[in-house]
């Protein structure tokens, strides 16, 4: 028994050192780059390119501006929710993401200056007969979560009588439209302009609201003062004319027309399902090799917890099974999306230190998937008959080799299936941390489908991906289930 608590007492230490390895060091020399958040699916201001290539006029104002006042930028396409909490967590040094300066935003950001003026209108179907606001009373109109479009849309819910649904990104809020399941949605007009003028199957109706401003934001109070060096640039920007040329390279004089034309230098020239997989399939493979990786670590630190959680469960220890079992609920029991939001961005608040992305995303899959492991190792070894202790402690095995020796030999045969499951479990549930910003398939589905609109193939392909690989990984299962049983 001594020797499986030293088993477990070792692997812990070895998990917690592997964390503690993989956490971000503070340096002077990081210290000179910002790491930045932006959305995913705002085009014209931040959207990827025909070369899959992060563009928009956020992004190029961003970097002529940290070009001008000597610092770097760090980009990262987190989506306009998760960036804003990533600010709030300091998890990031600022957010430039098509982001209205409101007194709300005031109180809890520092905000820079206005860059971009805009005004938030309303779009609905090409053949649709709402053309006002009244039109719709009883009616279900979509939103962006955390928008001041959407707060600008609940503000005229009571009076107009209308009901709403919320999205993450502006896509899913578009093609509930389209589909007919919502009647409307409110977007800031020049985004709903440029989607339009590239194919969005939407039309503008009803009026806009009163005219509002872009800005940057940072946290307040920083040492650095951010949000003073974003203005001192801003203002460099627009005196040497490189403001004006940003806006009109994505933006034209901004109408319609002049949208569509500059739009077509970023857009995907075939639209035909074969040539846009061929023209993004390295941006695909790119994200599966993300989620292959994020897979590949978190089973891996998955397994270990769920098999040490999983001996400590039938220890003879009432403690040490109270732990485990402790363990499984807690972990097993909250929701994916509620963990990875925790890690990281609630966790950073409380300790004052960032978390990476990948790191909080393998946290977050190490300490679920190993509930889940712990869960079936904990059964698996309870499956073998009572009778197979017992007949090794008569012989005079201690319990440690008893179970090295005659249990988990008996155990194993019964968990290797489980533990085939358990990676394509993990696989899907990677999808998931899309959330917290890591680059994995699902993600980079959403960052193609922002450019050219065309999310029933971009999705089908991420689908047939997935299917793809879990069939394979099924089989494998099946092989290894039938050599067992040999």
């Amino acid at each position: 028994m001594r020797r499986v608590w030293k088993w477990c007492v070792a692997g812990v230490m070895a998990l917690m050192l592997a964390v503690v390895l993989g956490s971000p060091v503070s340096t002077q020399a990081a210290e000179k780059t910002y790491v930045i958040g932006t959305d995913v699916t705002y085009a014209p201001f931040e959207f990827a390119d025909k070369n899959n290539q992060y563009v928009g006029i956020d992004i190029d104002l961003m970097q002529a501006i940290a070009k001008a006042e000597g610092f770097k930028v760090d980009i990262k396409p987190l989506g306009f929710n998760a960036a804003v909490q990533a600010l709030e967590a300091n998890q990031i040094d600022g957010v430039i993401a098509g982001m209205q300066i409101t007194p709300e935003r005031q109180q809890k950001f520092a905000m820079s200056e206005p860059y971009y003026k805009t005004a938030v209108a309303m779009a609905v179907g090409q053949n649709s007969e709402v053309k006002s606001l009244k039109d719709l009373r009883g009616k279900r109109v979509a939103l962006k979560t955390g928008t001041a479009a959407a707060d600008y849309a609940l503000s005229l819910k009571a009076k107009y009588g209308f009901t709403t649904v919320t999205f993450d990104d502006s896509n899913n809020m578009y093609q509930d439209v389209i589909t007919g399941n919502s009647v409307a949605c409110f977007d800031d007009k020049p985004v709903l302009q440029y989607a339009i003028a590239t194919g969005l199957k939407l039309k503008l109706a009803g009026p806009e609201s009163k005219a509002s401003y872009y800005g940057f934001a940072t946290q307040k109070d920083r040492s650095d003062h951010l949000d003073q060096r974003f203005n001192a640039g801003l203002k460099k920007v627009k005196a040497d004319g490189t403001y004006a040329k940003i806006v009109a390279k994505y933006l034209g004089n901004g109408t319609q027309a002049a949208q569509k034309q500059t739009s077509a230098k970023t857009q995907d020239s075939d639209r035909s399902f074969l040539g846009l997989l061929r023209e993004n399939w390295g941006t695909l493979m790119g994200g599966l090799k993300e989620t292959m990786i994020v897979t590949i670590v978190a089973i891996f630190f998955a397994t270990a917890v769920g098999i040490l959680v999983g001996l400590l469960g039938v220890l003879p220890n009432q403690f040490a099974r109270g732990v485990a079992t402790t363990f499984i609920y807690i972990f097993r029991g909250l929701p994916l999306l509620v963990l990875a939001l925790f890690i990281y961005t609630g966790v950073p608040s409380l300790i004052g230190s960032k978390i990476p992305a990948f790191v909080a995303g393998i946290i977050t899959l190490t300490l679920n998937e190993g509930a889940y492991t712990a869960a079936f190792v904990k059964g698996g070894i309870q499956a073998v008959d009572d009778g197979q202790m017992e007949a090794a402690r008569s012989l005079g095995l201690p319990f440690g080799k008893a179970m090295r020796r005659v249990i988990l030999p008996q155990g194993i045969k019964i968990m290797i299936p489980s533990f085939i499951n358990q990676f394509i479990i993990t696989l899907k549930d990677t999808s998931i941390l899309s959330i917290i910003g890591i680059l994995e398939l699902t993600q980079t589905g959403k960052i193609i489908i922002a450019r050219n609109m065309e999310g029933f193939k971009i999705w089908t392909m991420v689908a047939l991906i997935y299917l793809i690989i879990i069939t394979l990984l099924t089989w494998l299962s099946n092989w290894v289930q039938r050599r067992m049983e040999a």
